[in-house]
Parts: structure tokens; sequence; C-alpha cells
């Protein structure tokens, strides 16, 4: 009987001790987290025409134009910078894009924005953001919203093959056509 309660002792120090050699650390969560955004938004409609994967950074009291400078091209979101994946030929505010995927970023400014879709790839940032990529730039409607947006956004509305990718943040609302 002392033989089987040492050895029922003995099992659980042991398994108690290799789960703690086995104990990983995680980071916490990111204060910018990552999100997307796709057209058609139903889940359940594999042909999409278009999908945004994003990191939404908060205002949390600071000017949108300190974290989006005006007139200097930006990431379009935080951390690394914004990708866009058009599943297919489309047009994008206008001009004619071929299926793929690209960084999406900005150029804030007083008038409507310039939204540029670049053949860079896995950026952090916009530090090393080199003209000479650009596949298109384009024109962003600017919108006034009535209430502020916290945590920087990108929504799709739209009808068949056709949508609007909507970027918003304080009270600033950027609007692209995307075409299929």
């Amino acid at each position: 009987m002392k033989k089987a309660i040492l050895s029922i002792a003995f099992f659980a120090i042991a398994l108690l001790s290799t789960t703690e050699n086995f104990a990983q650390d995680f980071p916490k969560m990111d204060v910018s987290p990552m999100d997307a955004a796709s057209y058609p938004t139903n889940w359940r409609n594999a042909d999409k025409l278009v999908k945004v994967v994003y990191s939404r950074p908060q205002l949390k009291g600071r000017k949108l134009d300190k974290l989006a400078p005006k007139d200097k091209v930006w990431r379009t979101g935080a951390n690394e910078a914004a990708e866009i994946t058009l599943y297919k030929n489309a047009t994008f505010g206008g001009k004619k894009v071929k299926a793929g995927t690209y960084t999406l970023f900005s150029i804030p400014t007083d008038g409507d924005w310039i939204i540029i879709l670049s053949n860079q790839k896995n950026v952090w940032g916009s530090y090393f953001y080199d003209k000479a990529e650009d596949v298109v730039r384009v024109e962003g409607k600017v919108a006034q919203l009535d209430k502020p947006i916290e945590a920087f956004s990108i929504v799709f509305e739209g009808e068949d093959d056709s949508a609007t990718m909507h970027m918003a943040w304080g009270n600033t609302m950027i609007s692209v056509p995307v075409k299929g």
C-alpha cells in the first residue's frame, strides 16, 4: 500500500513539474489589434472581390494628423503596412489593377487623400516606402463624420461586383470605389 501511495505521489509531482517545464510565455495582446475587411462581407461567399488586412490604431486623445501626418506616406493602420488583395482583375479608384496582393499606403492631405497600391510586401510601417513600387495612386474622397471613430476602421459596402471601401478614423472618412 505504501508503494502505491508513493508511486501516485511521485507521479503527481513529476506531472506537475513537467508541465512547468513546457510552460510558454505568450506576449500581451497588441494594443493595435489586427483586423480584416472584405467584400462581399458575407463570410459564406467564397467568391470575394477584395480583402484588406490591417492593424487598428486608436486615437487615445491624440489628434489624427499626429498619427497620420498630412502630406506624408502613412502605412494605413498600425504596425505592418496594410495589405489589400484583389481576387480578380478590378478597377480601384477608377484605375485598372490586376488581381494580386498589394500594400496599401495613404497620403493624408487637406483635401482628398492619395491612396496607393504598392508592389512592396512585408513592410513594417512606411519607413522604407519606395515610390518606384507604386502600382496605382488614386484619390480617396474625404467626408467628415458627425461622430468620431476611436479605432481606425475599414469597411466595405456595395452591390453585386461593385463596392466602396470606407476607411475612417476620428471625424474623417475616406472612400474609394472598387469594381470587379
